[in-house]
């Protein structure tokens, strides 16, 4: 059983709960520009980690500010190499600056979600990182060609699930198209982290016990309710002797 975990919490995207949510968490994904942010704002978010204790991750996506990254874009692998390791070089400068360490990096929206089930794309993803600093660690959905890639090239993983979204039957994030993607009640939140964490399963959306690792638990940072969720998800896990700590303090 594990003893600690780490909670992760995509920042710097513009929404203003970014400095409640720093107590509340132990790693930062900070956008990186292409999807969200910019300059001003990936400073001021590694500034709030900095003051927080929080680990610092750069948080790669698609160069799409219209659709949050959100939407798949058609990449050969040199392209999708060149805008990673662009967005990582970019947060890397700015934590060199303040005195921050850059500790991992997680790819955001619809490049996170290929990256899991596409080699092409977790092979370039993965060599990106690779090539920038062989000593990041690649955070990737539990189970996933994601982390099969970066493990394959020789990179630490720390293997991710999901405490405020829902999960297919084959281990997927379900589609936010649905209706049922999104878990927005704290207490249900709470308690799939918690079977995620002790039990190691989810429940999948149609009742299938889907087995995961959960190395880091993420909570998004652009809901309404996002304090409320990583509020109630901290002390449940803290309730049950579970110390929260970024996963580079494994």
């Amino acid at each position: 059983m594990r003893h600690s975990i780490d909670i992760n919490c995509d920042l710097g995207e513009g929404s203003p709960n970014d400095a409640d949510l720093m107590r509340l968490i132990s790693s930062a994904n900070v956008a990186c520009g292409a999807h969200a942010g910019d300059a001003e704002t990936m400073e001021r978010t590694v500034a709030l980690a900095i003051e927080n204790n929080v680990a610092v991750g750069a948080h790669p996506g698609y160069p799409d500010l219209v659709n949050f990254g959100r939407a798949a874009m058609d990449l050969a692998s040199e392209e999708i190499v060149d805008i990673v390791t662009g967005q990582i070089y970019a947060m890397s400068t700015i934590c060199v600056r303040l005195g921050a360490r850059l500790r991992h990096v997680k790819p955001h929206g619809a490049l996170y979600n290929r990256s899991a089930k596409d080699a092409q794309t977790a092979a370039a993803v993965a060599k990106a990182v690779f090539q920038f600093d062989r000593n990041l660690i690649l955070f990737g959905l539990s189970g996933s060609l994601s982390i099969a890639e970066a493990e394959r090239v020789g990179l630490r993983t720390a293997s991710e699930v999901f405490a405020d979204r829902t999960y297919l039957s084959d281990g997927s994030l379900t589609p936010r198209s649905r209706a049922d993607a999104l878990i927005a009640d704290p207490g249900s939140a709470s308690r799939q982290a918690i079977q995620m964490v002790f039990e190691r399963r989810v429940t999948a959306t149609d009742g299938t016990p889907v087995p995961i690792c959960a190395e880091t638990i993420c909570v998004h940072g652009d809901g309404d309710n996002a304090v409320a969720l990583a509020n109630s998800i901290r002390r449940s896990l803290l309730a049950e002797g579970i110390e929260i700590r970024c996963f580079d303090d494994e």
